[in-house]
């Protein structure tokens, strides 16, 4: 199968684990491989509400079965599922525009910025991940280097308070500072800013989470300077963390633009750029926006009953409780083992950073070993951050006591395995 895929789909396609596996089927927290053995899904947020949810199952084969069309049609399911999801904001963020990914809603926003502040510059943390079109790829910085990328996208460091470049009390502030710095640096390329954006949980950074205050000072400085505050949703939106429903809600502020993708239709391709009415209003004036299929009534059935279902099983309370449970047995597990520098996040968006006691250096060889180790004992997870030293864990929203149990069973048991000469 690996050689007919590299011949099918060609080398630039990655695959996870040394020894990839096939994955047949799907039920909420597990997925099956091709000989029938269950896998702890600790790293997929795609499926929210967990694999293969009856209620969204039934929803999109009750949908299909009547009709499935472009939008350029009236229909009762996107105008309903923008009522509902537009309720879960802000007043101030009140209309609503779909697509299929949020690759195409992070493109949105950026088109919308700048044609609303007439300029171009655009800032990003450094290590961010918004997608993969051409436009959205140049600002994911991850995958990319300072000299591939254009004048007009300028970065600023990650809001890291456990190996960044701030630590102290007021890293907040002194994180928000780079981004005057940024855009006195598009100034003297002659480039006016249009936007800042920002995956509000830092996920690709290492779920660094920012400090409090970050993101509405990030947001005062980056209007200041004309230029628009875009939250970027996908990973931390939908109760994920818990103690919100949005990510941009741990601090105080409202974004001029908030983006939306896989989380909403629990798999099924949706997303929305969510947009202060003033905003899209001039935007309007200039140019039209439609998308085939973004927001047809199959994703929109999709999308609507992932919110029945969080809603109907409480499952951001879930996340609350059960994901502090899961944190504190982490926690008790790295006083065990030096191995691990630092266990951070909140809700089902948790981190698990391994340094080298010794060195002080990320563990990154041995952060892989762990994610391998981990697959052979039943758990999937897998490492992110610029050193790849870090277990990001994401586990379906439905994930429950006994499952933190099973995973840190396999936590503990692994570490005791892996060497640390």
């Amino acid at each position: 199968m690996i050689k007919r895929r590299e011949r099918l789909l060609g080398p630039a396609y990655r695959l996870f684990y040394d020894r990839p596996l096939n994955i047949v089927r799907g039920e909420g927290v597990w997925l099956f491989d091709c000989d029938d053995n269950r896998y702890l899904d600790m790293y997929n947020n795609v499926a929210h509400v967990g694999h293969c949810h009856p209620h969204v199952v039934q929803a999109i084969k009750k949908q299909v079965g009547i009709l499935n069309t472009h939008t350029r049609y009236l229909h009762n399911n996107v105008l309903d599922y923008a009522e509902r999801l537009l309720d879960k904001m802000p007043d101030d963020l009140d209309v609503a525009m779909f697509s299929c990914t949020g690759t195409e809603a992070n493109e949105l926003a950026l088109r919308v910025a700048r044609i609303y502040t007439e300029g171009t510059g655009i800032i990003v943390t450094e290590d961010a991940y918004h997608g993969n079109s051409h436009a959205i790829a140049e600002i994911s910085t991850e995958d990319n280097e300072p000299e591939d990328r254009s004048d007009y996208i300028v970065t600023v460091p990650a809001p890291d308070t456990y190996r960044g470049i701030y630590c102290q009390k007021d890293a907040a502030d002194k994180y928000a500072e780079h981004i005057k710095v940024a855009i006195n640096l598009l100034k003297k390329r002659n480039i006016k800013v249009a936007a800042f954006i920002i995956d509000t949980i830092v996920s690709s950074s290492g779920v660094v989470g920012a400090p409090s205050g970050y993101l509405r000072k990030a947001a005062e400085i980056i209007r200041e300077a004309g230029g628009l505050f875009i939250a970027d949703e996908v990973q931390p939106g939908f109760g994920r963390t818990g103690k919100n429903f949005w990510g941009f809600e741990s601090d105080n502020f409202v974004p001029d633009i908030v983006t939306l993708g896989k989380p909403m239709g629990n798999g099924h391709p949706i997303a929305a750029t969510i947009i202060q009415r003033d905003i899209i209003e001039k935007f309007s004036k200039k140019t039209g926006y439609f998308n085939t299929f973004g927001g047809n009534p199959v994703s929109c059935a999709a999308a609507m009953a992932v919110l029945d279902v969080i809603e109907n099983e409480n499952l951001q309370k879930n996340a609350l409780d059960v994901g502090a449970y899961l944190k504190s047995g982490i926690k008790k597990i790295a006083e065990k083992y030096s191995l691990i520098g630092n266990v951070r996040g909140s809700g089902f968006f948790l981190a698990i950073e391994m340094m080298d006691d010794r060195t002080n250096i990320p563990a990154t060889e041995k952060a892989s070993e762990i994610v391998q180790r981990l697959k052979d004992f039943g758990i999937l997870t897998n490492t992110i951050g610029p050193d790849e030293n870090i277990l990001k864990l994401r586990p379906p929203m439905i994930f429950s006591r006994e499952n933190a149990d099973f995973f840190l069973m396999g936590l503990d048991k692994v570490l005791q395995e892996v060497r640390y000469d």
